[in-house]
């Protein structure tokens, strides 16, 4: 029984290399592409920063993934492995195509199958707070990162030219900017350790009868988060280097103070939405969607909107999420037709 029941886990570890491939992008892009960080530092920053986010501020992102749209008490051994097993094949079809993508929202989609298939859809947080964040986050990034570049950084920057000159090289600047990318890491592991945990934590809940809130249900959470970060620090040292080199290098390179940026108004949106509501939300769009308001302001509307490594990226973001969802209805339809749809 106990050896049977680690096959979720496992898939879970799967999926959290997988994320940790997609989420290495957002985090550390835009200090990799202003040359401030070596790429064989970056997984181990990475890791750590992930644990210490989801350790201290990842409770309510698990709860919402774990039972606000599947209900948990659906969630058995081989539900939890469609979900997860759906979720990392889509992430890893995008690694391989080296496009970050959105781990919360093909979880969500993954979710939302069995849900369907089951008739036990929650509809009310993914109508009314959780899609509508998904579109309201990135629009805010980019619309934030374009009035801030265009009315402050700009303007600024060409005021004091010599000091940034000056600070360029300093190591000062560099740590701060190093520093950013791991404010962005802890606020992925706030949000995003939930798609890895979630399932197998509602799992757990049914298999040990453990009251939701309770000292055992924490104890469980914290158990599942300290064997899943090391594989997001994992993911990033074999895939984080492909989906870098595109959204680092391929989108744009930025100054310091950019990075910096960037990376202060993407990881202060997502932490808002893992504290306040514990919405799931796309770290990576965001980022995407920042990188693209400076880019605008640095480099113009047109040459951004016509580059080709952005118009891979939508696709990607609209076919992935999709693709867990559909994946995630093929195998609930034949665990269900092979009587494998327990619950305990």
């Amino acid at each position: 029984m106990i050896t049977i029941h680690i096959i979720p886990l496992l898939v879970a570890m799967f999926l959290a290399i997988n994320m940790g491939g997609s989420g290495t992008a957002p985090t550390f892009a835009a200090a990799y592409g202003a040359n401030l960080v070596r790429k064989d530092l970056i997984p181990g920053l990475f890791g750590i920063f992930v644990f210490a986010g989801a350790l201290i501020a990842g409770q309510k992102v698990i709860m919402t993934v774990g039972g606000d749209i599947l209900p948990s008490e659906t969630v058995g051994m081989t539900m939890s492995v469609i979900v997860l097993g759906s979720v990392a094949l889509s992430l890893f079809f995008a690694n391989m195509l080296r496009v970050p993508q959105s781990t919360s929202q093909s979880t969500i989609f993954a979710l939302s199958g069995p849900a369907l298939y089951l008739g036990v859809l929650q509809t009310d947080r993914l109508f009314f707070e959780i899609i509508p964040t998904w579109f309201v986050t990135p629009v805010l990034a980019l619309v934030i990162s374009y009035g801030v570049g265009r009315y402050i950084y700009l303007p600024l920057s060409r005021k004091i030219r010599p000091l940034l000159d000056f600070l360029r090289g300093h190591r000062a600047l560099k740590y701060f900017v190093i520093a950013t990318a791991c404010y962005v890491s802890f606020a992925i592991g706030s949000n995003n350790m939930a798609n890895a945990a979630a399932p197998v934590l509602a799992m757990a809940v049914n298999m040990l009868d453990v009251e939701v809130g309770s000292p055992n249900f924490l104890l469980l959470m914290m158990i599942l988060v300290f064997m899943l970060a090391p594989m997001f620090g994992l993911g990033s040292s074999l895939l984080g280097h492909r989906v870098l080199q595109t959204t680092g290098k391929d989108i744009s390179s930025f100054g310091p103070l950019g990075a910096s940026y960037i990376s202060v108004i993407t990881a202060s949106i997502l932490l808002v939405a893992s504290l306040w509501r514990g919405i799931p939300t796309s770290l990576v769009q965001m980022n995407t969607a920042a990188i693209i308001g400076l880019g605008m302001v640095k480099n113009g509307h047109l040459h951004v909107w016509h580059n080709a490594p952005l118009k891979k990226i939508f696709t990607i973001w609209i076919i992935a999420p999709m693709i867990a969802m559909l994946l995630s209805l093929l195998f609930v339809w034949l665990a269900d037709g092979a009587g494998l749809l327990q619950t305990h």
